[in-house]
């Protein structure tokens, strides 16, 4: 299969995510949210938690002391900032301004020389220069446009380009609850042998390692039901409800995700 044919199998299969409108427009937050204050917190763990997992290792051989680091959808720089002893200039994407504040925060702290850059990839593209390396961690299950994002990344990168993403898409773990809260059977793909076949397909020479998630993903059943409510749609008046169906339906503890890093030069 060739590579646009993969592009379009990653598209429609990532749009087979989308929620049945009728559901979404009960919904009383934004399902597809995320807490800047929740990513920061993982971003002071990876600052303090020494992480010798394949992504860091890729990145840190990669780059060279004082060379230029692009983070893609960088959050508040889980993926970047651990790198700072390093760093010479930091270039870091994302759409949300206030993700970017709690990085930049901690790249003052950090003495980083940063430049962030507010808006999608590859869109804001022309505002970032060649790099020696790019990290794009966690964000490839929100990109329809695969191929066109891939190449941008190896556009902007003399180095290395390094991906990071679950083996399967974030939202998996909530097939459960949704069967059991809506009747409603969520996707299988894509998964990350998907990224790395059109990866390979658009002619770069991929490799590939796998581990298991350092973190839990829920310290606590409570936050578990928080958070299942917001993605599956529900008041948060029924998180109770939904702790107890979780835990008759098997799904506590959650298992640790598997994390896939792809990386070419």
């Amino acid at each position: 299969m060739d590579a646009e044919e993969l592009a379009t199998r990653w598209r429609e299969r990532l749009e087979s995510w989308a929620i049945p409108e009728e559901i979404m427009a009960k919904a009383p937050v934004d399902p597809w949210g995320h807490s800047p204050g929740r990513f920061a917190t993982r971003t002071d763990w990876a600052l303090t938690a020494p992480d010798d997992g394949p992504t860091m290792a890729r990145l840190t051989e990669a780059l060279p002391p004082g060379g230029a680091l692009l983070d893609v959808g960088a959050g508040t720089g889980a993926a970047s900032l651990p790198l700072h002893e390093r760093i010479g200039e930091l270039y870091a994407v994302d759409t949300s301004p206030a993700m970017l504040a709690e990085l930049t925060t901690r790249a003052d702290k950090l003495g980083v020389a940063l430049t962030s850059v507010e808006g999608r990839w590859p869109d804001v593209v022309e505002q970032v220069p060649v790099v020696d390396v790019t990290i794009a961690a966690h964000v490839v299950y929100n990109v329809p446009d695969l191929a066109v994002f891939l190449r941008a990344l190896d556009d902007r990168t003399r180095g290395r380009v390094v991906i990071e993403l679950p083996q399967r898409h974030p939202m998996s773990w909530l097939a459960p609850l949704w069967q059991h809260f809506h009747g409603v059977e969520r996707p299988v793909r894509p998964v990350a042998e998907d990224c790395v076949a059109l990866a390979a397909a658009l002619g770069y020479a991929v490799q590939v390692e796998e581990r298991e998630a350092p973190l839990e993903r829920f310290s606590s059943l409570e936050e578990l039901a928080a958070s299942a409510c917001q993605r599956i749609c529900l008041d948060p008046a029924l998180a109770t409800e939904v702790g107890e169906t979780a835990l008759s339906l098997g799904m506590w503890p959650v298992p640790k995700d598997r994390w896939v890093t792809i990386w070419w030069e």
